[in-house]
């Protein structure tokens, strides 16, 4: 029977390149938390010693602009074989975004042209047309996030923290958000498939922490990118992650993760939305529940310092968790710049 089950978990599992990746930045991502790709190529980089290329070329995915309805998916596949050519011209066939749309972009193309051959036979013509470039499709496609936890062990043997209340020794309780263009577009492509994702939640395993079941675990956070673009309906992406923060709040988590740039960004923000609204907090102590990705929590967990990592653009306080977690830090440069300079500190709710 436990073959049985080994044999099934099996086929939710993906391949994963071993080294030398070409780097496919994301547009949001560096304006919502703008350290994080470049923490991201250091701890892979450096600390993992693999070989990993960001390309100065690149341009956008045209996610958002696709999702919202406002580019013909021709334009896109057109843009995404560009990227693959950038990827070809600087010796790479490995592919790894930061950006979890953009992994359901890139997916969804390769999809396309796997079962519509004339499709990618147009798109080649198109881009050749416009650039004089070709390309090779990748041989392998992942996601940021599978990187870091390929290499969760590697990382949990370098760190200098564990997952766990340095005042109680007990481990901490970690809710994971999975973004809905990693894991339910195509449920194959993801580690775990949209059941059962396990590439946030390997990391709270092994690094020593406890996984938060509650009910809403897999509901969306509710970006969904038409929605928000109209202000009049941003209503409905706060009621989604309201509804999350409701059902996670009785089982007191200590931190949220997430591996998308807009699911990070949305689950800090409309926690402090609420409580201006509402006065209303979900943490603990009157705090909000620290959010953070999974390449900012692997870089504390090694010990890099908070502030260099860009902790202070959370709106969520991470102060309570880096506390719980033992980091040392210094709370004077929370808001230096690099050349110490100060700078302009954010308004702090009443409530958060």
């Amino acid at each position: 029977m436990e073959k049985g089950k080994n044999q099934i978990w099996q086929a939710y599992q993906k391949e994963i390149a071993d080294d030398n990746y070409y780097f496919a930045r994301s547009c949001i991502r560096q304006n919502f938390f703008p350290a994080a790709e470049d923490l991201f190529l250091k701890i892979i980089g450096q600390e993992l010693s693999r070989n990993i290329y960001d390309d100065a070329r690149q341009t956008t995915c045209t996610g958002i602009a696709y999702h919202s309805g406002l580019l013909p998916f021709e334009t896109t596949m057109t843009i995404v074989a560009r990227q693959f050519a950038l990827m070809n011209e600087a010796g790479y066939e490995n592919f790894v975004c930061s950006c979890v749309t953009s992994f359901g972009i890139y997916t969804e193309v390769l999809e396309t042209w796997k079962h519509f051959p004339e499709k990618e036979k147009e798109i080649r013509e198109t881009l050749k047309r416009a650039t004089g470039m070709s390309f090779e499709i990748p041989k392998n496609l992942v996601h940021a996030s599978d990187l870091i936890f390929k290499f969760r062990k590697e990382i949990a043997e370098k760190a200098k923290y564990r997952l766990t209340n340095r005042q109680t020794g007990k481990p901490l309780k970690v809710v994971d958000h999975i973004g809905c263009h990693y894991a339910k577009i195509f449920p194959e492509k993801g580690i775990g498939g949209a059941e059962f994702p396990y590439v946030l939640a390997g990391l709270i395993d092994e690094w020593g922490g406890a996984q938060v079941d509650y009910p809403e675990r897999r509901h969306c956070c509710g970006f969904g990118f038409r929605q928000y673009l109209l202000k009049s309906n941003r209503g409905y992406s706060l009621s989604n992650c309201k509804k999350k923060f409701d059902s996670m709040h009785p089982y007191q988590p200590d931190l949220i993760i997430a591996n998308c740039p807009g699911c990070t960004f949305f689950l800090d923000r409309w926690q402090y939305v609420i409580a201006e609204m509402e006065g209303k907090t979900y943490g603990q102590n009157g705090y909000g529940i620290p959010v953070l990705t999974y390449e900012e929590l692997a870089g504390l967990i090694l010990g890099y310092n908070p502030w260099d990592m860009g902790l202070q653009l959370h709106q969520t306080d991470v102060l309570p968790f880096l506390d719980k977690l033992g980091v040392e830090y210094n709370p004077d440069e929370k808001y230096q710049s690099k050349q110490k300079r100060e700078l302009k500190k954010t308004k702090l709710t009443n409530v958060l």
